[in-house]
Protein backbone atom coordinates (compact mmCIF):
# COMPACT_ATOMS: atom_id res chain seq x y z
CA UNK A 1 0.00 0.00 0.00
CA UNK A 2 2.88 2.35 1.30
CA UNK A 3 4.52 2.08 -2.01
CA UNK A 4 1.61 1.80 -4.42
CA UNK A 5 0.16 4.96 -3.06
CA UNK A 6 3.63 6.82 -3.39
CA UNK A 7 4.16 7.30 0.35
CA UNK A 8 7.44 5.95 0.38
CA UNK A 9 10.13 4.12 -2.33
CA UNK A 10 11.31 0.37 -2.27
CA UNK A 11 14.30 1.07 -1.03
CA UNK A 12 16.89 -0.59 1.82
CA UNK A 13 16.57 3.24 3.45
CA UNK A 14 13.02 3.68 3.28
CA UNK A 15 12.54 0.46 4.24
CA UNK A 16 14.92 0.64 7.69
CA UNK A 17 13.25 4.00 8.36
CA UNK A 18 9.79 3.06 8.55
CA UNK A 19 10.30 -0.05 10.88
CA UNK A 20 11.95 2.44 13.30
CA UNK A 21 8.69 4.46 12.86
CA UNK A 22 6.24 2.03 12.94
CA UNK A 23 8.30 0.22 16.16
CA UNK A 24 8.17 3.31 18.18
CA UNK A 25 4.30 3.60 17.18
CA UNK A 26 3.55 0.15 18.22
CA UNK A 27 5.68 0.99 21.72
CA UNK A 28 3.54 3.88 21.90
CA UNK A 29 0.31 2.25 21.78
CA UNK A 30 -0.48 4.28 18.67
CA UNK A 31 -0.81 1.22 16.65
CA UNK A 32 -2.37 -1.64 17.85
CA UNK A 33 -0.22 -5.25 18.00
CA UNK A 34 -2.50 -7.18 16.23
CA UNK A 35 -2.49 -4.84 13.15
CA UNK A 36 0.50 -5.99 11.96
CA UNK A 37 1.04 -9.18 11.02
CA UNK A 38 4.67 -10.71 11.90
CA UNK A 39 5.94 -13.12 8.97
CA UNK A 40 9.01 -13.78 10.42
CA UNK A 41 8.12 -15.62 13.53
CA UNK A 42 7.86 -18.99 13.48
CA UNK A 43 5.56 -20.82 15.72
CA UNK A 44 4.06 -23.95 16.83
CA UNK A 45 1.01 -24.25 18.16
CA UNK A 46 -0.02 -26.53 21.53
CA UNK A 47 -1.81 -29.56 20.72
CA UNK A 48 -5.16 -28.49 21.06
CA UNK A 49 -7.42 -28.64 24.55
CA UNK A 50 -10.78 -28.15 25.72
CA UNK A 51 -12.51 -26.63 28.56
CA UNK A 52 -14.98 -29.31 28.51
CA UNK A 53 -17.15 -31.81 26.45
CA UNK A 54 -19.04 -28.06 25.38
CA UNK A 55 -16.02 -26.97 24.03
CA UNK A 56 -15.54 -29.84 22.33
CA UNK A 57 -19.21 -30.13 20.56
CA UNK A 58 -18.84 -26.62 20.08
CA UNK A 59 -15.25 -27.04 17.94
CA UNK A 60 -17.11 -29.89 16.32
CA UNK A 61 -20.04 -27.70 15.15
CA UNK A 62 -17.28 -25.07 14.04
CA UNK A 63 -15.40 -27.46 12.00
CA UNK A 64 -18.94 -28.62 10.26
CA UNK A 65 -19.06 -25.13 8.95
CA UNK A 66 -15.92 -25.73 7.49
CA UNK A 67 -17.00 -28.17 4.90
CA UNK A 68 -15.48 -28.13 1.40
CA UNK A 69 -15.11 -29.88 -1.45
CA UNK A 70 -12.33 -29.46 -3.74
CA UNK A 71 -13.96 -26.59 -5.83
CA UNK A 72 -11.40 -27.31 -8.95
CA UNK A 73 -13.15 -30.98 -9.13
CA UNK A 74 -14.39 -31.29 -12.84
CA UNK A 75 -12.36 -27.83 -13.83
CA UNK A 76 -10.44 -28.36 -17.49
CA UNK A 77 -7.17 -27.23 -15.45
CA UNK A 78 -5.58 -27.24 -12.04
CA UNK A 79 -4.76 -23.53 -10.80
CA UNK A 80 -2.09 -22.30 -8.29
CA UNK A 81 -1.58 -19.13 -7.61
CA UNK A 82 2.66 -18.44 -7.01
CA UNK A 83 4.07 -14.93 -6.27
CA UNK A 84 7.14 -13.65 -5.74
CA UNK A 85 6.90 -11.63 -2.34
CA UNK A 86 5.97 -13.67 0.60
CA UNK A 87 4.15 -10.42 1.82
CA UNK A 88 1.81 -10.99 -1.14
CA UNK A 89 0.51 -14.35 0.36
CA UNK A 90 -2.30 -13.37 2.39
CA UNK A 91 -4.06 -11.23 -0.14
CA UNK A 92 -3.83 -13.71 -2.80
CA UNK A 93 -4.67 -16.80 -0.92
CA UNK A 94 -8.26 -14.54 -0.13
CA UNK A 95 -8.73 -14.76 -3.38
CA UNK A 96 -7.96 -18.01 -3.84
CA UNK A 97 -9.46 -19.74 -1.27
CA UNK A 98 -13.16 -18.60 -2.76
CA UNK A 99 -11.81 -21.11 -5.81
CA UNK A 100 -9.98 -23.81 -4.16
CA UNK A 101 -6.73 -22.60 -5.05
CA UNK A 102 -3.67 -22.80 -3.08
CA UNK A 103 -0.96 -20.02 -3.47
CA UNK A 104 2.75 -19.99 -2.58
CA UNK A 105 5.45 -17.86 -2.52
CA UNK A 106 8.42 -17.28 -4.92
CA UNK A 107 11.01 -17.90 -1.58
CA UNK A 108 10.16 -21.86 -1.03
CA UNK A 109 11.35 -22.66 -5.06
CA UNK A 110 14.25 -21.08 -4.95
CA UNK A 111 15.82 -24.36 -4.09
CA UNK A 112 15.50 -27.69 -6.50
CA UNK A 113 13.42 -29.15 -3.41
CA UNK A 114 10.57 -26.54 -3.84
CA UNK A 115 10.25 -27.11 -7.15
CA UNK A 116 10.40 -30.95 -7.45
CA UNK A 117 7.26 -30.57 -4.78
CA UNK A 118 5.21 -28.37 -7.45
CA UNK A 119 5.86 -30.97 -10.01
CA UNK A 120 4.48 -33.54 -7.43
CA UNK A 121 1.61 -31.75 -6.81
CA UNK A 122 1.06 -32.13 -11.10
CA UNK A 123 1.14 -35.14 -10.57
CA UNK A 124 -1.21 -35.52 -8.26
CA UNK A 125 -3.85 -33.46 -9.60
CA UNK A 126 -4.49 -35.81 -12.70
CA UNK A 127 -5.11 -33.31 -15.33
CA UNK A 128 -3.13 -29.68 -16.51
CA UNK A 129 -1.78 -27.60 -14.30
CA UNK A 130 -1.62 -23.94 -14.84
CA UNK A 131 0.22 -21.64 -12.56
CA UNK A 132 -0.67 -17.76 -12.25
CA UNK A 133 2.46 -16.11 -11.45
CA UNK A 134 3.19 -12.85 -10.32
CA UNK A 135 6.34 -11.04 -9.50
CA UNK A 136 8.16 -7.57 -10.18
CA UNK A 137 8.89 -6.36 -13.71
CA UNK A 138 12.72 -6.53 -13.76
CA UNK A 139 15.83 -8.60 -14.45
CA UNK A 140 15.52 -10.58 -11.48
CA UNK A 141 11.33 -10.94 -11.62
CA UNK A 142 11.65 -12.07 -15.23
CA UNK A 143 15.22 -14.53 -14.62
CA UNK A 144 13.26 -16.08 -11.54
CA UNK A 145 9.74 -16.79 -13.25
CA UNK A 146 11.90 -18.19 -16.46
CA UNK A 147 13.88 -20.08 -14.00
CA UNK A 148 11.35 -21.85 -12.08
CA UNK A 149 9.10 -22.49 -15.75
CA UNK A 150 12.18 -24.51 -17.27
CA UNK A 151 12.63 -26.42 -13.93
CA UNK A 152 8.91 -27.11 -12.74
CA UNK A 153 7.93 -28.35 -16.26
CA UNK A 154 11.24 -30.68 -16.80
CA UNK A 155 10.46 -32.04 -13.41
CA UNK A 156 6.54 -32.58 -14.49
CA UNK A 157 7.32 -34.08 -17.87
CA UNK A 158 9.88 -36.75 -16.53
CA UNK A 159 7.03 -37.71 -14.09
CA UNK A 160 4.33 -37.61 -17.04
CA UNK A 161 2.52 -34.32 -15.67
CA UNK A 162 1.52 -31.41 -17.83
CA UNK A 163 3.05 -27.72 -16.44
CA UNK A 164 1.84 -24.23 -17.84
CA UNK A 165 3.19 -21.51 -16.19
CA UNK A 166 1.40 -17.89 -17.28
CA UNK A 167 3.14 -14.31 -16.26
CA UNK A 168 0.22 -12.09 -14.74
CA UNK A 169 1.53 -9.61 -12.84
CA UNK A 170 3.85 -7.21 -13.38
CA UNK A 171 3.38 -6.38 -17.00
CA UNK A 172 4.58 -3.58 -19.28
CA UNK A 173 1.29 -3.06 -20.13
CA UNK A 174 -0.36 -2.79 -16.69
CA UNK A 175 2.73 -0.54 -15.97
CA UNK A 176 1.49 1.95 -18.70
CA UNK A 177 -2.12 1.30 -17.88
CA UNK A 178 -2.02 1.86 -14.37
CA UNK A 179 0.59 4.95 -14.11
CA UNK A 180 2.32 2.74 -11.68
CA UNK A 181 5.80 4.08 -10.01
CA UNK A 182 9.20 2.79 -12.23
CA UNK A 183 13.05 2.97 -11.85
CA UNK A 184 15.83 2.36 -13.99
CA UNK A 185 17.34 -0.92 -13.89
CA UNK A 186 20.36 -1.61 -11.24
CA UNK A 187 23.31 -0.69 -13.25
CA UNK A 188 25.28 -4.06 -11.29
CA UNK A 189 22.35 -6.37 -12.77
CA UNK A 190 23.51 -7.09 -16.50
CA UNK A 191 21.06 -10.22 -16.78
CA UNK A 192 18.59 -9.49 -19.88
CA UNK A 193 15.34 -7.69 -19.55
CA UNK A 194 12.37 -6.83 -21.96
CA UNK A 195 12.05 -3.80 -20.24
CA UNK A 196 13.66 -0.20 -20.32
CA UNK A 197 11.84 0.67 -16.46
CA UNK A 198 11.46 -1.82 -13.24
CA UNK A 199 8.45 -1.21 -11.54
CA UNK A 200 8.01 -3.89 -7.99
CA UNK A 201 4.75 -6.15 -8.06
CA UNK A 202 3.77 -4.32 -4.70
CA UNK A 203 3.43 -0.84 -6.98
CA UNK A 204 -0.03 -2.76 -7.82
CA UNK A 205 -2.94 -1.18 -5.67
CA UNK A 206 -5.05 -3.92 -3.89
CA UNK A 207 -7.75 -4.02 -5.84
CA UNK A 208 -5.92 -3.39 -9.22
CA UNK A 209 -3.91 -6.82 -8.61
CA UNK A 210 -7.72 -8.55 -6.87
CA UNK A 211 -9.21 -7.59 -10.43
CA UNK A 212 -6.14 -8.92 -11.75
CA UNK A 213 -5.98 -12.37 -10.21
CA UNK A 214 -9.77 -12.70 -10.85
CA UNK A 215 -9.43 -11.86 -14.38
CA UNK A 216 -6.83 -14.27 -14.73
CA UNK A 217 -8.20 -17.68 -12.76
CA UNK A 218 -11.86 -16.68 -14.41
CA UNK A 219 -10.23 -17.46 -17.74
CA UNK A 220 -9.43 -20.96 -16.94
CA UNK A 221 -12.66 -21.76 -14.79
CA UNK A 222 -15.96 -23.08 -16.35
CA UNK A 223 -18.54 -20.66 -14.17
CA UNK A 224 -21.19 -23.72 -14.59
CA UNK A 225 -19.07 -26.51 -12.92
CA UNK A 226 -18.05 -23.55 -10.39
CA UNK A 227 -21.63 -22.92 -9.33
CA UNK A 228 -22.38 -27.11 -8.98
CA UNK A 229 -19.62 -27.69 -6.74
CA UNK A 230 -20.45 -24.63 -4.69
CA UNK A 231 -24.40 -26.01 -4.70
CA UNK A 232 -22.89 -29.70 -3.84
CA UNK A 233 -20.81 -29.10 -0.97
CA UNK A 234 -23.44 -26.58 0.83
CA UNK A 235 -26.03 -29.69 0.59
CA UNK A 236 -23.11 -31.63 2.00
CA UNK A 237 -22.27 -29.44 4.88
CA UNK A 238 -26.08 -29.06 5.81
CA UNK A 239 -26.28 -33.13 5.64
CA UNK A 240 -23.10 -33.46 8.28
CA UNK A 241 -24.51 -30.50 10.41
CA UNK A 242 -27.61 -32.53 10.90
CA UNK A 243 -25.70 -35.67 11.91
CA UNK A 244 -23.48 -34.22 13.85
CA UNK A 245 -26.37 -32.83 15.69
CA UNK A 246 -28.11 -36.11 16.53
CA UNK A 247 -24.94 -37.80 17.19
CA UNK A 248 -23.84 -35.63 19.77
CA UNK A 249 -27.62 -35.63 21.43
CA UNK A 250 -27.35 -39.37 21.40
CA UNK A 251 -23.80 -39.34 22.87
CA UNK A 252 -24.76 -36.64 25.86
CA UNK A 253 -27.93 -38.92 26.43
CA UNK A 254 -24.97 -42.18 27.67
CA UNK A 255 -22.92 -43.61 24.55
CA UNK A 256 -20.73 -45.94 25.76
CA UNK A 257 -17.43 -44.35 27.70
CA UNK A 258 -15.26 -46.38 24.85
CA UNK A 259 -17.05 -44.60 21.84
CA UNK A 260 -17.00 -41.24 23.25
CA UNK A 261 -13.22 -41.65 23.96
CA UNK A 262 -12.25 -42.93 20.63
CA UNK A 263 -13.76 -39.74 18.52
CA UNK A 264 -12.26 -36.89 20.80
CA UNK A 265 -8.81 -38.55 20.01
CA UNK A 266 -9.16 -38.72 16.16
CA UNK A 267 -10.86 -35.21 16.11
CA UNK A 268 -8.92 -33.64 18.45
CA UNK A 269 -5.91 -34.19 15.81
CA UNK A 270 -8.06 -32.70 13.09
CA UNK A 271 -9.14 -29.82 14.79
CA UNK A 272 -5.96 -29.14 15.05
CA UNK A 273 -4.96 -25.65 13.69
CA UNK A 274 -5.31 -25.11 9.91
CA UNK A 275 -5.54 -28.89 9.34
CA UNK A 276 -8.45 -29.74 10.08
CA UNK A 277 -9.64 -32.87 7.51
CA UNK A 278 -7.54 -31.70 4.92
CA UNK A 279 -7.41 -33.94 1.76
CA UNK A 280 -4.41 -31.73 0.22
CA UNK A 281 -1.83 -30.87 3.14
CA UNK A 282 0.62 -30.00 0.16
CA UNK A 283 0.13 -26.05 0.97
CA UNK A 284 1.71 -22.89 2.07
CA UNK A 285 -1.53 -21.51 2.80
CA UNK A 286 -3.73 -22.40 6.04
CA UNK A 287 -7.14 -21.87 6.22
CA UNK A 288 -8.84 -23.64 2.62
CA UNK A 289 -10.28 -26.85 3.62
CA UNK A 290 -11.09 -29.70 1.03
CA UNK A 291 -12.36 -33.01 1.41
CA UNK A 292 -14.63 -35.19 1.01
CA UNK A 293 -16.76 -38.24 3.01
CA UNK A 294 -13.75 -40.18 1.87
CA UNK A 295 -11.22 -38.29 3.08
CA UNK A 296 -12.75 -38.42 6.87
CA UNK A 297 -11.08 -40.26 9.35
CA UNK A 298 -12.65 -43.76 10.21
CA UNK A 299 -13.71 -42.93 13.12
CA UNK A 300 -15.51 -39.71 12.57
CA UNK A 301 -16.88 -40.74 9.29
CA UNK A 302 -18.42 -44.11 11.57
CA UNK A 303 -19.24 -41.40 14.29
CA UNK A 304 -21.50 -39.31 11.83
CA UNK A 305 -22.38 -42.05 9.17
CA UNK A 306 -22.66 -45.29 11.32
CA UNK A 307 -22.55 -48.48 9.11
CA UNK A 308 -26.72 -50.11 8.84
CA UNK A 309 -27.11 -53.14 10.61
Amino acid sequence: MLVSDGVMAKTERDYKRMCEYVGMARRSGRVPWEAIRDDTQTTVDAPPSFTGPAGFWAAVAEAADDYRVDRQAGQPVRLELWCETAGMVPQLSRIGAEFGIACFSGGGFDGLAGKHDAALRAVEGGRETVVLHLGDHDPSGEHLFNALAEDVITFAQAAGAEVELERVAVTAEQVTANNLPTAPPKATDRRSFSGTATTQAEALPPDILAAIVRRAIGAHRDPVIHQRILAREKAEREVIRRRLTGRSARVRAGRSAGQQGALPRVLSRCLHSGQRWRANTRTLVSGVHSWSEDHWPSAALEFIHPRRR
